[in-house]
Order: C-alpha cells, then structure tokens, then sequence
C-alpha cells in the first residue's frame, strides 16, 4: 500500500490595522500573535527535524511586524501598557478594565492567579457603567498587574521555557513594577524582529516552504470580475457597479512576490490565494507571475470538475491549471475539509493524545480508502495557523508535540513541502475549468452579495474611479509621490477583511474599529489630491446601532440652560448625549478627536458641548475646525475654530449664500468645547422639533469624522 504524503499549510494572516488619519494601529493583535504563535509554529520545528511544514506569509503581515520591530509602531494598547499607573486618568483605567482581559479566559488567564483575581474583581459579565462603578476598588498596584498581565499572558509557552525573563515575571505572578512594563513590551518587540528570519532559516535548511498570499490579502477573483460570484451562487443580488479590474489583482500579486524576494532572497514557489479564492482568470494572473503552485478548498475541485461525481479518492493528488511565464503548466491542491477544520474547531476540546491519534488514523483510513489507486497520495491540510490555539490548552504545544511526533514515528506517513512533492511528482491531471469560489463554502458569500458587503464594493468602485479619471486629468502627477500612496491606500482598501465584518454572517466587539478604518482608507485617497470625499463615506456600512449600547446615546429628556464656560457640570442634565464609536458596542474603538457630546435647547438656545479626547484634541486644536451640520430644516452648519489652546478664531454660520457671524452666541474651550447658539441665528424655518443634525470634525480643511455613524441628532421625539 502506498504511503501517505501529508503537506501542512499553515496560514498566517492580519489585516492592516493601522488607522489612515492617525498612523496608529487601533488593535494589537499583530503584535500579541507574533509572540504566541507566529515564532513558536517554527520553533517547534526544532524537536522534530523529520517534520515538513509549509507555512505562508502574508505580505501586509510582514509589513506591520517589521514596523513594530522598528519601534516605529504606535500602538495604543502599548501606550496604555507603559503609562505609569499611578498618572492613569479615569477614561484610560476604564479603557484598560474593558480591554485588558481579551484573552481566552480558560486557557490564557483562569491559569494565572493574579490575573484571574483581576477578572473576578472588575466582573465577568460587565458594562461600561459596571465598570465606572467599580473603579474605586482597583488600586496603582492592580492597574500595573493588569498592565503586565494582558501582555504576558499572551506569550507562547515556548517563551516561558526559553525566556528567563519571561520566565521570571511568571514566577513573580504579581506586583510587577513599571521597569517590568518596559522591558515586557521591549521582549515583544525583539520577537517581532525575529519572525521572518526564523522562517527564512528553516526554509534554508529545508525544512519548511514558506508561501505567499497577495500582499493585502484580496479576493483575486472578485478583483478580476464581481460577476465571478456568480459561478458558485448564480442567483446573487451583486452591487450596482461591476468591479473589473484584473490590472489591480496582477499588482497585489507582483507586488508580494518581489516583497518575498526581498524578504527570503529567492522567488516564491507557492501562493495561497487569500481564503483560497481562485478563479480560472486569477489562476491565470497568478501562475503568469512565476508562481508554480496554489492551494484551495476541496469544494472548489468537486464544483470544477463534475464529471468525478464526488469521488473523494480524487482529491487527494495535484492538478494542473493555467499556464507559468516560462510556458510550465502551474499545479493546483486541494485541502481535505474535515481534517483541517478537525484541528481548526474539533481537537481543541480533546485530550491532546486522544486527538493526535484521531488524526493519525483518519490519515490511515484515507492510505486504506486510496489503495493503489494513486501512485503518491497528497493529503493536504490547510488553515489558519494562528486563531485555533488559543482554545487549546498549552497553546497547542502538547496536542501538536503528540501529533509531530506520532507522524515522525510512523513509517507510512511522510509531511512534505508541496513544491518538493510536486518535483518528484508532478500533475498528471488538468482542471479545464475552473469554477470560481473559496475555501469557505466554495463561493464568496461572505465577501459580497448582501446590502453591505454591496455598498462596499460600490465605495470601492467610485474612489477608484475618482483616482483614475483624476490622474487623467492632471498627467502632471504621473509616478509623483501622491499617486504612489493613492494606489497603495486603494490596494490596502481592496483586503478581504473589510467585507469579512461587513457579512451580517460576522460580529464582534470591533466592528466600529473595521469599518471607520475602510471608510477613511477610501477618504484618504480623495484627501492626498485635496478633494473632497462623498458624504456616503462619513456614515457607517455596517448597521451596528441594533447593537449599541443604550447608556451609550439619548436625546434630551428636558430644556438646558447651562453656562458656557468650557467645562461640563450639573448644568447639562437632561441633555441629549451621544458617546462617539459606540455603534457596536465596541470599546476597541478607533481614536478619534471626540469622544461623546451633549446636546440640547431652551426656548431662545441651541447647547452643544464637545467632550474632546485628552490624548489626541488638545495637541492638534488649531489644526482642528467643528462642524454642527444641520440636515433639517435647512441645511447649513455652525463652524467652530480655535487658534491656540483656548483662543476662538472662527465662530460662523455657513450656508449657501455664505458665511455670516452668530451674534450672541459663545463657543469656550477649556476641559471640553462648549457652545452656544441662539435659535434666531438658525433661521425663520428652524424649528427645534424638527431638528435633525450631525457633528464633524476636519483637519487642515478636511473632514476626519462625523458622528453619529448611522443617523442623526435630534433634538426631540418630534
């Protein structure tokens, strides 16, 4: 009986996060799985040297590692890390208590005494307004623990045994010291530094083949053509704008290949297309750019090639389709679907022995099923090398250690680099056609068809439009520096995981964060020519006010008289409030200028108070300008800006006809921008219970935000 070539794929991947106004990554996950798993999934290697592994970098992952690094980075969990306890203002003790635990409870913190105390004291089940409660009863000494823990707790096992200092600020379990922080965020630095290069030696000594995806992680074949999703779902409602540009697919492609090149000083041999989506076109595209191999999901060959009715001993060989730039046939394997999701979403909740020798004899129930039907069989297991072990105890390391050294054992099983196995045995086979899809499902659901997934195509489509008819129009800027940002801000733009949070399939605390970030990649690209971005780009996609949190916004209960001194006291009850990035309830939101405003009137003003962020506002005021928009009854807007810290400039009404200064009126700004505006300003035709209106913010003339996401103020029921 043959023996059973395994080929592992693991696939390592995070989007950008790296908020387009600010320059600062809004979440840490970058860096927090660099040293859980990104280093540790090679290390691992060095106990088993029979094992063959094929593990795949995406790009746009490196990118951010590198930046890190660097100490480049700005990142606001770290600035919240190394912030003296004992200077931490109320806003950043709240930020940490709602962020600090995101970790896996069971297997990340229930461990650790310290850490779980400091759960059990702040609550498992807990509320912004809970955790303002209990504020009180957390010491310097637990902000600091807290500090320590959220970033020890992510480090890999691997690290505690090879780390003495790591090592050290487990054994010492609390009452870390702020030294103790520093160097804590200095280690995950240096291990960022160290990822590619641990990489780059177990595929020099051959060991691992290290892949490629496009470098911002698309979907190749929507990219291509949007009417592609229609070859898996032929009935799927698409968005108003076709999307065909198969030119933008060929860059991500090239584009990644030279940054591997660049990164492992040889070409890469092997792509996984982001989420195993394929297309005959993209397939074409790809194995044009020198690639040799691709990967995707096992429901993709059964959908291309109907004529195998099913039969499951067909999967397990390569294929060939389309053609390399040196005229060799690309080859094409498909991943088994209930082995890999078994590692992915199965063994985690097993016994670590119990679940290696499941695997392993699925492998053989497989070698017993093939028979001699197949000279070489490749049974290939793909997924994301990163998410899954978080649920598993020790990380993974006793359930993988068990598995690697159960296959090195056995003599019928041998784990291979796909490009070794395909020299040795190439295709034999040929896909004629291709039928596009992924390896979710085999078809792209999640990325398009539906109202919002929609509306981001659409958006775009009109921001690549704009960039391509304004270059036309202006060849002066022709391979200037601006049109080389514009197109890197559209290909970051054009990321697969944008649509991933805009599925109504998908939810999570950051939402709010994903989608701010999207909208202003595609702003950006208006704002480097000095244009102004369509207004759809100001409201949220994603309809994330069904999940927000009701402390979160209210209109006013009762009229206001409050003094505008540029403070906000007991003189603003009963005023409408709304706290700015709450629309998903996401308290991993973006930063921003503002954090929350109030709101509301008397029978002679309109009060409008701006409660500024303390880390962001006052060092950039002057650059700033605010906007109250009115949408009803008439549109036109109050503009407020300052020149200094506390010195008004420009307190105006705009409108069609014009500016005109509000007599009576007052703007101060102090702790927090407060304002007042006298209804008669406002027009004959304002009417307060028909008010409708939103808050903007620009920056050196251009808009930055606008809040509320979704609707507008209002300033009663009607």
């Amino acid at each position: 009986m043959k023996k059973i070539h395994l080929a592992f794929l693991w696939h390592q991947h995070q989007p950008m996060y790296k908020n387009p106004v600010t320059n600062s990554y809004e979440l840490p996950w970058v860096r927090l799985h660099a040293i859980k798993d990104y280093y540790d999934m090679v290390a691992i290697l060095d106990d088993f040297p029979k094992i063959k592994l094929n593990i795949n970098l995406v790009p746009s992952l490196i990118v951010q590692l590198e930046d890190y690094a660097s100490g480049k980075a700005k990142d606001k969990f770290v600035d919240m890390t190394l912030k003296d306890a004992s200077q931490l203002s109320q806003d950043d003790k709240i930020f940490i208590l709602m962020n600090f635990f995101m970790a896996n409870w069971e297997n990340m913190i229930a461990p650790n005494n310290r850490y779980l105390q400091l759960l059990e004291k702040r609550g498992r089940h807990t509320s912004e307004t809970e955790v303002k409660s209990c504020l009180a009863f957390f010491k310097d000494e637990d902000f600091r623990d807290l500090q320590v823990w959220f970033n020890l707790a992510w480090f890999d096992p691997y690290w505690i045994r090879t780390d003495d200092f790591i090592k050290g600020l487990y054994n010492k379990g609390r009452d870390f010291t702020e030294e103790d922080k520093h160097l804590l965020i200095q280690k995950q630095f240096e291990i960022c530094g160290k990822i590619v290069q641990k990489h780059k030696e177990a595929q020099d000594r051959g060991q691992i083949e290290v892949t490629v995806s496009p470098f911002y992680h698309p979907i190749l074949p929507l990219l291509c053509d949007t009417n592609s999703a229609l070859e898996a779902t032929p009935h799927m409602q698409l968005p108003k704008e076709r999307f065909s540009y198969p030119q933008d697919a060929d860059k991500q492609i090239s584009d990644a290949a030279a940054y591997y090149e660049k990164c492992f000083g040889q070409k890469p041999k092997g792509m996984w297309p982001s989420e195993g989506s394929v297309s005959a076109q993209a397939a074409s595209i790809i194995s044009k750019n020198g690639i040799s191999w691709i990967a995707t999901d096992e429901a993709v060959l059964f959908n291309s090639k109907k004529d195998i009715s099913g039969d499951r001993r067909m999967l397990f060989r390569p294929y060939s389709v389309g053609q390399n730039s040196d005229g060799r046939q690309m080859n094409i394997i498909f991943r088994d679907h209930g082995l890999s999701d078994a590692i992915g979403f199965v063994y985690s909740k097993w016994n670590a022995e119990d679940a290696a020798n499941d695997f392993i004899s699925k492998l053989y129930d497989i070698r017993n099923y093939m028979g001699d039907s197949y000279e070489a069989p490749l049974v290939s297991v793909i997924l994301d090398g990163e998410n899954c072990w978080e649920y598993y105890k020790n990380d993974g390391w006793d359930f993988l250690s068990a598995l690697y050294k159960k296959i090195s054992d056995s003599p019928d099983i041998e784990t291979v680099r796909v490009s070794d196995y395909l020299e040795k045995f190439p295709s034999q086979t040929s896909i004629e056609n291709l039928t596009a899809g992924s390896w979710i499902n085999g078809n792209f659901y999640i990325w398009i068809g539906n109202k919002e997934t929609n509306a981001s195509w659409d958006a775009l489509s009109a921001a690549r439009d704009f960039l391509i008819s304004f270059l036309e129009k202006n060849p002066n800027l022709k391979n200037s520096k601006e049109e080389k940002e514009a197109r890197d801000v559209l290909m970051t733009a054009q990321g697969s995981d944008w649509n991933w949070w805009y599925c109504p399939d998908h939810n999570s605390e950051s939402n709010a964060v994903f989608d701010y970030i999207y909208r202003h990649l595609l702003i950006k690209i208006y704002q480097i020519f000095g244009q102004k971005a369509p207004d759809n780009l100001y409201v949220a996609i994603k309809d994330m006010l069904k999940n927000a949190d009701q402390n979160s916004f209210r209109i006013p209960s009762s009229f206001i008289t409050p003094l505008i001194d540029g403070k906000i006291l007991n003189d603003w009850n009963g005023a409408g409030y709304y706290k700015v990035g709450h629309e998903g309830g996401s308290m991993h939101q973006v930063s921003t200028a503002l954090r929350a405003f109030y709101y509301g009137n008397d029978d002679k003003n309109l009060y409008v108070t701006l409660e500024l962020n303390s880390d962001i506002a006052p060092k950039i005021i002057k650059d700033l300008s605010f906007h109250i928009d009115f949408i009803n009854p008439v549109s036109q807007s109050v503009v407020v800006e300052f020149d200094s810290d506390t010195n008004l400039s420009k307190f105006m009404l705009e409108d069609s006809s014009g500016e005109k200064e509000i007599n009576g009126g007052r703007a101060c700004y102090k702790e927090d921008l407060e304002i007042s505006i006298p209804l008669e300003c406002l027009g004959n035709s304002f009417n307060y219970r028909e008010a409708e209106f939103k808050i903007s913010v620009y920056k050196n003339g251009f808009e930055i935000e606008k809040w509320p996401y979704v609707n507008s103020l209002r300033l009663s029921n009607g």
